[in-house]
């Protein structure tokens, strides 16, 4: 393995078609709290995971909307603080607070087809998040299945 990349799919794609990543790959969340913190971005949220949000809060939807969420380019996305940490993210816990009923976004994170692109891309992951490319096994079907539930 060279960091989080099998050696035998570093740097071939396979002639069958199948993706670099076909041997499978892994990843367990460390639960740092970095991916929900550093650099402003985007969270992206549909309506009915407002409502899951809302309702593991008991709080109605929308002080949810008025409170955690703005609107990018048409879509919505949770706001953040000053510093780029998302919206629910306790700073002092180091723990998201609606983690049971958190986003798609967050949780797919990191098999997201940006960074299934090549095994440069992955490798980014690998050496920005602690838990990509060690820990638990995800096979071919468990990343595509991630991967397709939402369009990163």
């Amino acid at each position: 393995m060279t960091d989080g990349v099998p050696d035998s799919q570093a740097s071939d794609q396979s002639s069958d078609s199948q993706p670099w990543y076909r041997d499978g790959l892994n990843f367990t969340c460390t639960q740092c709290g970095d991916c929900c913190t550093g650099a402003p971005g985007t969270v992206w949220v549909s309506e009915e995971e407002l409502q899951e949000i809302a309702e593991y809060l008991g709080k109605p939807i929308g002080e949810i909307r008025l409170f955690h969420t703005r609107i990018i380019r048409g879509l919505v996305s949770l706001t953040e603080f000053a510093n780029g940490d998302c919206t629910f993210f306790d700073p002092w816990a180091r723990k998201c607070t609606v983690y049971k009923a958190r986003p798609t976004q967050c949780r797919t994170w990191p098999f997201w087809n940006s960074h299934l692109a090549s095994p440069e891309a992955w490798q980014k992951v690998c050496d920005g998040c602690p838990g990509s490319g060690t820990g638990a096994f995800f096979s071919l079907e468990q990343i595509e299945e991630r991967a397709g539930r939402i369009e990163l």
